[in-house]
C-alpha cells in the first residue's frame, strides 16, 4: 500500500468521532512490530520518529528511511511522522527525506518564540504539503507541563492555532511522558472545551500513563491523535528479559528480538482498537 500522511488518518478519526493510535519507532523491531499491529488490527497506525530516537541513531535519516520502506509494505495504511522535533533544522530534513507529517515542539520556549519559530516552521511544512503538529506549553516528564495541576488555556491554544497555522495541537490536559504506571487522571471538561475552541485535531502525549477507560472516555470528550511509547517499550523489554531468563546460553539477539516484536505488536494492536472505539479487551 502507497504511504499515506497522518493528515488523512488523523481527520478521517477526527470525522468519524474516534482516535488514531501514533506509536513511537524505537528500532528497526519496533516498526516492524507497530505495522504487524495495524494489519492485526486492521487499522491504521502513525509511526513516530522522535528527535530523542533520531539521536540514538546517530541522526534522523538512518532509522526514518527504514522506517518509511516498512511502512509502505504494509497492506493497511501507514503513516510516518517526526516527533518531539525541538531543532527546525531536523523537521525540515524530515520534510526532505518524505514524511508526511511533523512535530515542532516550541513547548519548552517563551510563549512568543514559540509562535515565532512555529509559525516558521508550519510555513516551511505547508510549502512542501506537510501536516504539522505543534505544541503549546511543555509536555510532563520533559521539564513541566502536562504535569499534574498544568493546563492548556481553549483561549491561548486558539490564539495560538490562529498565529501559527498549525494543523494539529498537543496539549496538556493532566498526562505525562514517560509514566510506567497507568493512573493518570485528565481534564474531560478541559479536553471538551479545547475541542470546541480549536478548528484543529487534539493531541494526548504522554497517554502511556492513561488508562483504557480514562483513554477511551478522552477519545469521546474529543481527543484524536493518541501518543504511546513508554507503555508499548514494556511489553517489547519483558518478553525480551523472560527469553533471557529462559535460556542463559542465548547469543542470537533474533532469538529474544522475534518474541519482543510479537509482545509489541499483539499490544499495540489492542491499543489501536481501543482508540477506535472497538472492543479491545483488558491490557495484559
Amino acid at each position: 500500500m502507497t504511504l499515506v500522511s497522518a493528515r488523512d488518518l488523523i481527520a478521517a478519526a477526527s470525522a468519524a468521532g474516534t482516535g488514531i493510535g501514533a506509536f513511537n519507532v524505537i528500532q528497526l523491531e519496533t516498526a516492524e512490530a507497530l505495522v504487524r499491529a495495524s494489519e492485526q488490527a486492521q487499522l491504521p497506525v502513525i509511526l513516530q520518529i522522535s528527535q530523542n530516537c533520531a539521536d540514538y541513531h546517530g541522526g534522523l535519516e538512518p532509522i526514518a528511511l527504514a522506517t518509511l520502506a516498512v511502512a509502505r509494505r504494509a497492506s493497511t495504511p501507514v503513516a510516518v511522522h517526526l516527533d518531539h522535533a525541538e531543532r527546525p533544522e531536523l523537521v525540515h530534513e524530515a520534510i526532505d527525506l518524505g514524511f508526511g507529517s511533523v512535530m515542532f515542539d516550541g513547548g519548552a520556549l517563551p510563549y512568543e518564540d514559540n509562535v515565532a519559530l512555529t509559525a516558521a516552521v508550519a510555513q516551511r511544512a505547508h510549502a512542501a504539503g506537510v501536516h504539522i503538529e505543534g505544541e503549546l506549553g511543555e509536555v510532563g516528564g520533559k521539564d513541566g507541563a502536562h504535569a499534574p495541576g498544568v493546563r492548556t488555556d481553549p483561549a491561548e491554544a486558539r490564539a495560538f492555532v490562529a498565529v501559527t497555522g498549525v494543523d494539529a495541537l498537543a496539549v496538556a490536559v493532566g498526562s505525562s511522558h514517560a509514566m510506567t504506571t497507568r493512573t493518570a487522571s485528565l481534564d474531560f471538561d478541559l479536553i471538551a472545551r479545547l475541542r470546541a475552541a480549536l478548528p484543529v485535531p487534539l493531541v494526548l502525549h504522554g497517554s502511556s500513563g492513561v488508562s483504557d477507560a480514562v483513554i477511551a472516555d478522552a477519545v469521546r470528550a474529543g481527543m484524536t491523535k493518541i501518543n504511546v511509547s513508554t507503555h508499548l517499550n514494556g511489553f517489547f523489554t519483558r518478553a525480551i528479559r523472560e527469553r533471557l531468563a529462559a535460556d542463559e546460553r542465548l547469543v542470537d539477539p533474533r532469538r529474544y528480538l522475534a518474541p519482543a516484536r510479537e509482545a509489541l505488536a499483539g499490544e499495540a494492536a489492542r491499543m489501536l482498537r481501543l482508540f477506535a472505539l472497538q472492543d479491545a479487551g483488558a491490557a495484559s
